[in-house]
């Protein structure tokens, strides 16, 4: 499975990234070295967790005036990038940003080169893209209740497509089946571009895709949006209501993106790196880059991010169990 995050319009934000630099901090405070900072990203460039990192790294390079490279190191669900970071040097020049597959690999291989938790030590929870689900115009519903009532009218006959086995896209549907007691079949992909291109043909009935690719398909008429996955509503979408706004209480699957170093980095070390990535992802500037790519920034502490982590862990452990998904 490969990791396809909002691949399409985010790819843009790179060319207005050094834009930001020169607005994110009047005075450079001092770095941690005269060394370069390596933040590895388990996914190829041009992804969300790619883009993010680069937000980041750009942002540390004028708050601390030290050099900053993003190093993409792709293959096997994340696991090749994420092993290296977690047997980096733990002396802060080793980083690691990553996403969804980060917690949901513990569920999918009966052996990790990492535990998520032991392996690492949280900076910040950078932020969050929306999952959006959607359906081919030919579909005759207008929101959640309708599919539901839809798919089950159909029971086993329509099926639904994500960009690969034991993803978010994948997970997130297969948790909307596991609440809702419907019966559709999972139709796996090699990347967004495919299931997307499928929905949009009408060879599928629908599926979860990140609101950024969906809101421009939904707006020409090419598929319909029947609710997004988040928490709250989108800011950038203030019209779509949410999953649990439309009686699946608790219902949330997101894209998040986390920045972790390995485990051992100094406390001080990691507390620099936090106060000064919060600092970033609230910069106004930033802020409204992001959101214009579908990611709400979100910052907060090491201590919040290990609680999520935890969390996501336990969620999609149960989901992954209940849909005997294996990865391939």
């Amino acid at each position: 499975m490969n990791c396809p995050y909002m691949i399409g319009r985010m790819i843009s934000v790179c060319l207005s990234l050094s834009a930001i630099a020169a607005t994110l901090a009047p005075a450079a405070a001092q770095g941690l070295s005269n060394r370069v900072i390596t933040i590895v990203v388990p996914y190829s460039p041009g992804t969300g967790p790619d883009v993010m990192a680069r937000l980041v790294g750009e942002g540390l390079q004028a708050h601390w005036n030290q050099a900053v490279v993003i190093d993409n190191k792709p293959g096997a669900t994340g696991n090749i990038g994420t092993q290296m970071v977690a047997r980096a040097t733990p002396d802060g020049h080793t980083l690691l940003m990553t996403s969804n597959p980060f917690t949901m690999n513990v569920s999918l291989f009966s052996h990790l080169p990492y535990d998520p938790i032991k392996s690492f030590a949280p900076i910040v929870d950078v932020g969050a893209g929306a999952l959006a689900l959607c359906v081919h115009p030919s579909v005759p519903v207008a929101n959640v209740k309708e599919f539901i009532d839809y798919v089950k009218l159909h029971g086993g006959e329509l099926n639904y497509g994500s960009p690969g086995v034991g993803g978010p896209h994948h997970l997130a549907m297969e948790l909307f089946k596991r609440i809702t007691a419907i019966d559709i079949r999972h139709v796996p992909y090699r990347g967004s571009a495919g299931a997307t291109q499928d929905i949009v043909g009408g060879h599928l009935t629908g599926g979860f895709l990140s609101l950024s690719v969906a809101a421009p398909l939904a707006k020409n008429g090419s598929l319909r949006i029947l609710g997004v996955a988040s928490k709250e509503r989108v800011r950038t979408a203030p019209e779509l209501p949410t999953l649990a706004e439309q009686g699946l209480a608790g219902f949330e699957a997101e894209l998040w993106f986390g920045l972790f170093a390995p485990a051992g980095t100094p406390h001080d070390i990691i507390d620099r790196y936090s106060s000064t990535v919060n600092e970033i992802v609230r910069e106004p500037r930033v802020v409204e880059l992001a959101a214009s790519q579908g990611v709400v920034t979100r910052g907060g502490t090491p201590e919040q991010l290990t609680e999520f982590l935890t969390r996501d862990i336990v969620t999609w452990r149960q989901v992954v169990k209940d849909a005997g998904i294996k990865a391939e």
